[in-house]
């Protein structure tokens, strides 16, 4: 049954991402965010055209979805110029990059294949066949919650060999996840330079090599990440004589063992910071080294942990120990959302075979992660948690999870929808027909 009235500030957000897209594909695109909010159980793209109301116009949603697959960068740029740049506050952008699989099903899913699995669970399998994707997230404090990644853009990593099984037409060119994360920070980097704001990248521990390092320190992007235990470390270059000619040297000769670092009794120091919304007291040390990988010099953290030492870096040699850790804490908000983009959005469930189709899929269900965010962002906590007064066991002080802001905004679209209905015109038909369209959303 296809919706009897569109709520503005619903309407704004989905058509100005919308308008990356013709017309016609542009309106079903609208709609299609709805259908991504409200569907219910398994989030196969084909509920999402019910929940959206658009059944009779099914055949043309697929080619949608394809659409979104093919413009991703167009619609992400309007996400992050337009709607997002507000919650953007303080001396820098912080962005957050990292991969994650989504399991899929079947022999004829193009790009999928057998990838590493991050998170085993009980059954403890080392690898998992589907998708494996590349996302950049963008990193915003809110007052209350602490901080939040909102998904922007992503890549979808397919591997040499399962390339040939892609149709010619959607068959991309083969990169490594290394080359996406440059070529999706690249992206970003090209609309944030004119926000006049530093940008700073906080990235999983298996990006922080060579190719990614050395292309983002020639963009002016800071990085921040997990130091290898074993990484060969060199002091700093001498202070170059006067009347020498020649480039400066840029590494220095002695080389710098952290395990040696570490292992020294001397030099440990005290700080408190507030990682992963707690403050706590840590010892370190700090000091400034040069890394080949990075293409020149570091700033180093070793964190005595009760487990042992751990050694974070940045490539701003100037950053201070407190921006180091707290970014990296920060990065873990990333990992939260890929969790809550495969069990609340239902990320990987879409039901698609085509390459293009995978990547729209995927995109709405990030972009309809972003905008719940973003809706919830200036909300009242008991507003987003009324339902708990159902649950007298559940702890009514928890703070909001993304859940929660979900099934709030589902209540104020379908009540909005409803005020429409009934208060306006009392057609019994209309009435009729939005209470079948209420009962098949909720079966």
């Amino acid at each position: 049954m296809p919706s009897a009235h569109t709520p503005s500030p619903r309407c704004h957000w989905f058509s100005v991402l919308a308008g990356a897209l013709d017309r016609r594909s542009g309106r079903r695109l609208a709609a299609l965010f709805l259908g991504v909010l409200l569907a219910r159980g398994r989030h196969a793209l084909s509920c999402w055209i019910r929940a959206a109301g658009l059944s009779s116009q099914y055949r043309r949603c697929y080619p949608t979805a394809a659409a979104v697959g093919r413009r991703v960068e167009r619609i992400a740029t309007r996400l992050l110029v337009e709607i997002l740049k507000p919650l953007v506050t303080g001396p820098r952008v912080v962005l957050a990059l990292d991969d994650t699989p989504t399991a899929r099903y079947g022999p004829k899913v193009q790009g999928a294949g057998v990838h590493h699995n991050p998170t085993p669970g009980p059954a403890g399998s080392a690898f998992v066949y589907g998708h494996v994707w590349v996302v950049l997230g963008l990193l915003v404090a809110h007052p209350l919650g602490g901080v939040v990644a909102l998904p922007l853009l992503a890549r979808l990593y397919i591997r040499k060999a399962n390339l040939g099984a892609v149709r010619a037409t959607d068959r991309p060119r083969f990169a490594t996840k290394l080359a996406m994360a440059v070529d999706l920070v690249r992206w970003a980097h090209g609309w944030l330079k004119m926000w006049g704001m530093a940008v700073w990248v906080v990235a999983d521990g298996a990006y922080a090599q060579g190719p990614v390092l050395k292309p983002l320190r020639k963009l002016g992007v800071t990085v921040v990440s997990r130091l290898r235990r074993d990484a060969a470390l060199c002091s700093l270059p001498p202070a170059r004589e006067p009347g020498l000619r020649g480039r400066p040297r840029v590494y220095g000769t002695a080389r710098i063992s952290l395990a040696k670092r570490a292992g020294h009794n001397g030099g440990w120091s005290t700080g408190t910071f507030t990682v992963y919304g707690k403050t706590v007291e840590k010892r370190y040390k700090t000091f400034v080294a040069t890394w080949r990988p990075a293409g020149g010099a570091i700033r180093v953290v070793l964190v005595d942990e009760p487990h042992g030492w751990v050694a974070f870096f940045s490539t701003d040699p100037g950053a201070t120990v407190t921006d180091i850790l707290e970014r990296v804490a920060d990065r873990f908000t990333l990992e939260t959302c890929f969790r809550d983009l495969k069990q609340v959005a239902g990320t990987g469930q879409q039901q698609v075979r085509g390459v293009p189709s995978n990547v729209g899929c995927f995109h709405l269900c990030a972009w309809a992660h972003t905008l719940t965010e973003v809706w919830a962002w200036a909300r009242n906590a008991d507003e987003l948690v009324g339902h708990r007064s159902a649950s007298p066991w559940d702890d009514p002080s928890r703070r909001p999870s993304h859940a929660d802001k979900r099934r709030a905004w589902q209540h104020e679209l379908l009540a909005e929808e409803i005020r429409a209905v009934v208060g306006e015109h009392h057609d019994h038909t209309k009435i009729r027909d939005l209470a079948y369209r209420c009962l098949d959303l909720a079966a």
